[in-house]
């Protein structure tokens, strides 16, 4: 089969599309024919070699978490799935034409491949940091780089709890925010007094690693009411770094009924091939998204 994979730490230019063995299910796991995998900012900052403690790394590695397919091999004690069914989850080395999903679900009806790969982690990531941020309905959610595929969902699933939700995001996208419900301004000098015109900010987010820890801990008063998943200094502010993955079978079924009862979209902004993974990470580091990235298969 052929898969992404990196024999050495570091930029886009150290990914190889090779030749590769197939893997198989093994005891609680099933096999997919990948139809599309989830682009994640984790997916780099694994490749670049990162001290992720979630995510150790042995060279040489494949690349991905997130990915949507086929089941076509159901590992020893899996029951509730057969080969043939459509699925969305996270696994590893998913950048491949097959790969092994430890957590998954089958697709709601209508869903394609596409969108479905780039939910697990993203979902995972947004109902984990609104838990640890313990905003509570009719309180205010400050989030940080609010456009990207974690933003997006958790713009939708705040709105949906009753939280009202203020996102910061290029210029760009602000109509974007406020279709998702948001009180939306853009980064960039000014913006901390923008975002109080916009109203009291109970707790926060940095989804983008973008170096405005000091002024989250401001707006909220309390380092104890910020989260970052992107800036690995955050601890030096108080601020915790949450980077360990909750009940990912418990995200995905969340999203299953999300989905189907209309209240989380992510768009796909961009699809690449396998052999432009090194073009979807160099995008994906550039940040600016407006929803999801994804490799096809």
């Amino acid at each position: 089969m052929k898969q992404v994979i990196f024999t050495e730490f570091g930029g886009p230019e150290v990914l190889r599309f090779v030749d590769a063995e197939e893997p198989h299910a093994g005891p609680g796991d099933v096999r997919i024919a990948v139809r599309a995998a989830g682009v994640n900012p984790v997916d780099w900052r694994i490749r670049e070699g990162q001290v992720l403690g979630a995510h150790p790394t042995v060279l040489p590695s494949g690349v991905g978490l997130d990915a949507a397919g086929v089941v076509d091999e159901v590992g020893e004690g899996v029951d509730g799935v057969e080969i043939g069914d459509s699925v969305f989850g996270e696994g590893s080395s998913t950048y491949a034409e097959f790969a092994v999903l430890s957590a998954w679900a089958r697709m709601p009806e209508g869903l394609g491949f596409e969108e479905a790969a780039g939910y697990p982690s993203v979902v995972e990531t947004a109902l984990r940091l609104i838990r640890e941020a313990d905003v509570r309905p009719g309180e205010t959610l400050l989030v940080s780089g609010a456009s990207g595929g974690v933003g997006s969902a958790v713009l939708q699933i705040a709105r949906e709890r009753g939280i009202t939700v203020i996102g910061t995001a290029s210029a760009a996208n602000q109509d974007y925010l406020r279709d998702l419900g948001a009180l939306a301004t853009t980064y960039g000098e000014g913006w901390v007094d923008r975002v109080r015109r916009l109203g009291r900010v109970d707790a926060a987010l940095d989804l983008a690693g973008s170096g405005v820890i000091a002024e989250l801990v401001e707006l909220t008063g309390d380092p104890g009411k910020v989260l970052s998943i992107a800036d690995l200094g955050a601890p030096e502010f108080g601020v915790r770094f949450s980077g360990v993955a909750g009940s990912v079978p418990d995200a995905l079924a969340e999203a299953v009924d999300l989905i189907s009862r209309g209240k989380l979209h992510i768009p796909v902004e961009k699809s690449y091939s396998l052999t432009d993974a090194a073009a979807a990470h160099a995008d994906s580091h550039a940040g600016h998204s407006r929803g999801r990235r994804v490799i096809v298969v």
